[in-house]
């Protein structure tokens, strides 16, 4: 299992962030989990496409 590093800042009402060892994975989200969630799920898609 590879380790990424993902960055993560709130800008006023919503959370960002992105991985930064793969290009394209970023998401916005209003909360701190969702936003754990739905960046893990996009690593996933863009490391399965990637194949």
């Amino acid at each position: 299992m590879s380790e990424f590093t993902a960055v993560v800042k709130q800008e006023e009402d919503w959370w960002v962030g992105w991985i930064e060892e793969v290009p394209g994975v970023n998401c916005q989200e209003r909360t701190y989990e969702e936003l754990k969630e739905t960046l893990e799920i996009t690593l996933k898609e863009a490391l399965e496409g990637g194949r």
